[in-house]
């Protein structure tokens, strides 16, 4: 006994989603809890698998179609011919005809028809530990000419989000023409503080990340260091990088470390301790403000 595991992902520009591989994974699942062999038809982009058109159909028993609209027309037409041989089964699939009137299934768990509805099997998949990342980025500042290495540490970013798994959330803070469509500072930090981690070269946005625990990986883009390294040390946050020396093993560890329990703690003992000094600073100037001169205005020509 040999199964095929097909759907949306076996077809080329068809419009696979998220849900779509959720489900397939899932029911492969299934089958490594048995002892049936299978394979999986994928299409570009995906990579491995098998090509279905290539197959010799006689070479497998059964056929699982998973997830998605599932109607008579063009590709499903060609894919159930090709298959003719093979049991037909169905699962997580919205019927577009009644199965009364076309069903090529000789076995059917349908996720919606006009005879049964069942709720997605993606429920039962176990979510993925992945973590989600503001990355917050400073535009070019000219005020700092030739020391300015933005593209550089927006490059050093990209690179390494392009080897880590993470859902990377992009957070503009600008509030004029905000990329994110974002409409106030509030949403800003709000969607900051539900980070696991933030990437950037902005002074708010390790503030921002620190003051709502959330691990930072800081870059100072300016050659030297400045604001932002001032602020790394000042609150005493172990990460910091510079752009001008930029190592890609030590980012990597970075990025690891700040997805620990001891790095969100960090955090948040280092918003604990600004918040007091900022405390004291607030009676300073509250009590220098009270005690200063009356102004003296003159009048006349």
């Amino acid at each position: 006994m040999r199964i095929l595991i097909a759907g949306w992902f076996s077809f080329e520009k068809m419009g696979a989603t998220a849900g779509d591989i959720i489900a397939r994974d899932l029911v492969c699942g299934w089958l490594k809890e048995t002892t049936i062999a299978y394979d999986i038809a994928l299409a570009a982009p995906f990579e491995g698998g098998i090509n279905w058109k290539k197959t010799d159909p006689k070479n497998y028993t059964d056929v699982v179609f998973v997830c998605g609209p599932f109607g008579n027309g063009w590709p499903v037409t060609e894919f159930v011919e090709h298959f003719s041989c093979c049991r037909l089964i169905g699962i997580n699939l919205s019927m577009l005809q009644s199965p009364e009137e076309w069903n090529p299934f000789e076995i059917l768990f349908e996720r919606d028809s006009v005879l049964a509805t069942r709720p997605d099997i993606t429920f039962l998949a176990t979510p993925p530990a992945i973590p989600v990342v503001g990355v917050i980025l400073a535009h070019k500042q000219l005020e700092y000419g030739k020391n300015s290495l933005h593209e550089k540490a927006n490059e050093a970013i990209r690179n390494l989000l392009l080897k880590k798994e993470a859902a990377v959330v992009m957070i503009d803070t600008a509030l004029e023409n905000n990329q994110g469509g974002l409409k106030t500072h509030n949403e800003v930090e709000a969607l900051i503080a539900r980070m696991d981690m933030v990437l950037t070269t902005r002074v708010h946005g390790t503030v921002l990340a620190l003051k709502n625990g959330v691990p930072v990986i800081p870059i100072d883009p300016i050659a030297g260091g400045a604001k932002i390294s001032l602020q790394v040390k000042t609150l005493n946050w172990p990460v910091l990088f510079k752009a001008a020396s930029l190592d890609e093993n030590k980012l990597s560890e970075a990025f690891n470390y700040c997805l620990t329990r001891t790095a969100k703690t960090k955090a948040m003992e280092c918003a604990e301790v600004a918040i007091k000094e900022i405390e004291v600073l607030k009676e300073n100037f509250l009590t220098q403000l009270l005690c200063l001169p009356e102004k003296k205005y003159a009048y006349g020509n």
